[in-house]
């Protein structure tokens, strides 16, 4: 890489991309939102002119085959449902890699209806919603709901982020359908590879406990949303979301009124009615609820719901209780009351006693049929024959004998009374002081689930939490549970208290090799979720082969171990090559250069007298100049100037015969002057 010898140069420096198209239809303007998986952009139809949203899955969300097919499962459930309050989605598709790009893969997006307008979890926070205009919005969700319910998709995450307000017209859109489900299916629990799903404020009781959820739980979530729309915060709060699920389990809210005093009683009484822990004990339908809010808007209270049960049985006990005891008690005043018996026997046995016998009986009888006197008219009659003679001494001690009888029994009946009191008190006073019995429990295994799920499997367990404690582990993933202090497999008696260990992640992460070539959104995300902080600006710079926006280098760099919230920066491609200096190299050399940068030369011979022909004497660009990858480079190539053309020959003089003769050379040469 050659990204090293150039100089950094900052994302705002250089020039916008060219907008990307997708399915040569839809192209994408700017990022108008982001969620856990997936981005959403403001694009526009070029087919039929208008403005839409694309919802694209993140690039290393796409790598993932559950988050595919969540994010595939939204387009099917929303794409059959056409209501005004709903989000309405256009249109799917995939948009292919680069063949040229390493490790990209397949982003799949769905094309949705544009809403300008806010969520409600903005204006929450803004805290401008009335009282008025929070029935209105809850109408609107219930009104989605009630459809989607009615075609059989349970929504599972309604929450203030997920409902927009339109800001023309002020109705209200429920969108990101991303882990609904359908109501016929039969895993449609809020598990997911052991953890649950949706939002910790919003979550049912029966999202809480991992159970099977149907469209009473979008009730129980829309109850949360409009005690947060009159109230400006959660039903629940707490410092984690097991806590907050804790709540949604075993608490009550407290009443919207104590935040908002303009909450009337009707209000109070659809919320009561709508948070309800038992979906039987809902709003069983988003109709009912519709028609209990309008109602309550009008001032009319929900009325309390029928005892069920065993309330109504102890009720109708109590009645029919009363009613028996009253005819039990006109019973013994029946036909069979002494006072309703004629008195003719017992006056005849008197008579025949000659009228002084003391039966009890007799005299119980006389005096019932007679009055308060017991007296009986004396009759004289003669004895008869064989009749033993009336004896007042005899009889007289005959009733002091049965006396004597009489108070004896009484007296052993209270003794053995006393006697038994005193035995049934000193065996209720053992039993209330002896020792209770001790219940135990075995410490289940929490390894590997996530810290909603350990906490309610040790709660169900009778076990008491203590304060969750949070080690970092090099293995296990953050959120998921380590371990329990005392183990698993210990037995404590119910109700001991237990500490839940749940991994913080590593203390240390080692910024992933397979960076290099991934995208910048991609990248950013993978750090993320390794704990690791990334820079908001990232680095551009140049490089012969990666292409735009992929990662080239980190700082620090691939492989390294760091420690958890450590800040990355990114160095991203910029898609151009720096041109190296050409000049002064021989042609064949500088168009071995420039191939091996992936870039093409363009040779252009230029007459140069000074410098060997075949040299490059200019490039263009110029050294260190920027071009696109795969780019034309302009050399300009010395070649011999033509050779001069040979010199004309000077002309050559020819002897003449006329020429005159040396007068010196005529004089003899023998003769001298002397």
């Amino acid at each position: 890489m050659t990204s090293s010898a150039n100089p950094p140069v900052e994302r705002e420096d250089e020039p916008m991309p060219r907008p990307l198209v997708l399915s040569g239809r839809y192209e994408l303007g700017e990022l108008i939102g982001r969620g856990g998986m997936a981005d959403v952009y403001e694009g526009r139809d070029l087919r039929l002119g208008r403005t839409v949203a694309v919802k694209m899955l993140r690039p290393d969300m796409a790598r993932d085959t559950q988050f595919r097919v969540r994010f595939e499962r939204e387009a099917r459930a929303v794409a059959g449902l056409n209501h005004a309050s709903i989000v309405a989605v256009y249109d799917t598709g995939e948009q292919q890699p680069d063949p040229g790009t390493p490790h990209a893969v397949a982003v799949p997006y769905i094309v949705m209806e544009h809403v300008g307008g806010q969520t409600l979890r903005e204006l929450i926070r803004a805290n401008s919603v009335t009282v008025d205009e929070a029935v209105d919005y809850m109408l609107g969700v219930l009104s989605a709901l009630e459809y989607s319910h009615r075609s059989g998709i349970v929504h599972r995450d309604i929450k203030p982020a997920n409902v927009m307000v339109c800001r023309d017209s002020g109705a209200v859109k429920v969108m990101d359908f991303g882990i609904a489900r359908a109501m016929a299916d039969s895993a449609a629990t809020m598990t997911q590879t052991q953890a649950v799903v949706g939002t910790a404020q919003y979550l049912s009781p029966e999202q809480a406990r991992g159970e099977v959820v149907d469209a009473r739980s979008d009730l129980y979530s829309a109850g949360c949303l409009l005690y947060e729309l009159l109230t400006g915060r959660p039903p629940f709060v707490g410092e984690s979301a097991v806590s907050v699920a804790y709540q949604h389990v075993q608490s009550s809210p407290p009443p919207a009124s104590d935040f908002n005093p303009k909450v009337t009683p009707a209000l109070q009484s659809v919320l009561d009615r709508a948070l309800e822990k038992d979906p039987d004990a809902r709003f069983q339908d988003a109709a009912a609820f519709r028609r209990a809010l309008r109602a309550a808007r009008a001032g009319v209270v929900v009325p309390p719901r029928p005892l069920t049960g065993g309330g109504a049985a102890a009720a109708a006990a109590a009645s029919l209780g009363a009613a028996g005891a009253g005819a039990a008690a006109a019973a013994e005043a029946g036909p069979e009351d002494p006072a309703h018996d004629a008195g003719v026997p017992s006056q005849a046995v008197n008579v025949a006693d000659g009228g002084g016998a003391e039966d009890g009986a007799g005299r119980h009888a006389a005096s019932s049929h007679l009055g308060d006197t017991g007296q009986i008219p004396q009759v004289q009659a003669a004895p008869a024959a064989g009749l033993i003679a009336f004896d007042d001494a005899r009889d007289e001690e005959r009733a002091r004998r049965g006396r004597g009888k009489r108070r004896a029994w009484i007296t052993v009946l209270i003794l053995a009374a006393l006697l038994l009191i005193g035995a049934g008190g000193l065996w209720l006073y053992q039993y209330v002081n002896q020792p209770a019995a001790v219940t135990t429990v075995t410490v289940p295994s929490v390894e590997n689930m996530s810290e909603t799920e350990a906490a309610l499997l040790l709660q169900r367990q009778g076990l008491e939490l203590e304060p969750i404690q949070r080690p970092n582990h090099p293995t296990v993933p953050k959120g998921t549970a380590i371990d329990t202090i005392p183990g698993a497999g210990t037995q404590l008696q119910k109700g001991s208290k237990i500490t839940l260990e749940v991994s913080s992640g590593p203390s240390s992460a080692e910024i992933p090799k397979d960076l290099i070539g991934a995208t910048e959104a991609g990248a950013r995300a993978t750090l993320e979720r390794l704990g690791l902080k990334v820079k908001p600006r990232s680095v551009l710079a140049n490089d012969p082969k990666a292409p735009y926006g992929t990662v080239i280098a980190t700082n620090p760099g691939v492989g390294q171990m760091v420690a958890i919230g450590s800040e990355v920066e990114l160095t991203v491609s910029t898609g151009k090559v720096t041109v190296p200096e050409l000049r002064g190299n021989a042609l064949a050399d500088a168009q071995t250069i420039l191939t091996g940068l992936g870039l093409r030369a363009d040779p252009r011979e230029v007459e140069n007298a000074v410098v060997a022909p075949g040299t490059v004497t200019d490039q263009s660009p110029a050294p260190d100049g920027n071009v696109d990858q795969g780019g034309v480079v302009i050399l300009s190539v010395a070649k011999a100037p033509p050779a001069p053309p040979p010199p004309a020959p000077s002309p050559t003089p020819t002897p003449t015969s006329t020429q005159p003769a040396n007068p010196k050379s005529t004089q003899n040469p023998g003769h001298g002057n002397g």
